[in-house]
């Protein structure tokens, strides 16, 4: 068991299958499980810089298929405990529409949005593009922003981890 969770962690290591790793690290994240895709993003962004908008992209596309699946749990769910029933809660949310998937990127309440948004049969078009626009700005604005801090930075707040000096 210990050699096939090394083998597949050596799999999923970012020089050798960065964007993949990427791609199912956002997807994985973007459903209800407690997960972040940040770091694997930053991190791929920090070793390859000239590819800043791919793996942007690809975090985007794997962000966003995974909040297709919480639309669809949703839908689902919906069907099997509501189904005839109407659903006077979440009027606001109903009033909003689609638009309130841009709020999709922020932690702990993003990725029930997609759910709700499912549950309430919400386009499923324009709920996607308005997740597409909300996680693709959040990747943009917090990895350029991480990209800024200064590498000294980094490597004083590694420090304590390393044994030897970090170049």
């Amino acid at each position: 068991m210990e050699s096939w969770i090394a083998r597949l962690l050596e799999w999923f290591a970012l020089p050798q299958h960065g964007l993949s790793t990427v791609f199912v690290i956002a997807f994985v994240s973007a459903t209800l499980l407690p997960m972040g895709s940040e770091p694997a993003v930053f991190g791929y962004a920090k070793l390859n810089p000239e590819q800043f908008w791919l793996v942007v992209t690809v975090a985007t596309l794997g962000n966003t298929l995974g909040g297709a699946v919480n639309y669809w749990m949703g839908w689902g769910a919906h069907e099997a405990v509501a189904r005839g029933k109407e659903t006077r809660y979440l009027k606001w949310f109903e009033r909003l529409g689609p638009k309130a998937l841009f709020f999709s990127f922020l932690p702990v309440v993003g990725d029930p949005l997609c759910s709700i948004a499912g549950w309430l049969k919400l386009p499923f078009w324009p709920s996607m593009a308005w997740t597409v626009a909300g996680r693709f700005t959040r990747y943009v604005v917090m990895t350029a922003f991480l990209l800024w801090v200064p590498n000294e930075w980094w490597r004083w707040l590694l420090s304590p981890f390393t044994s030897a000096p970090l170049q």
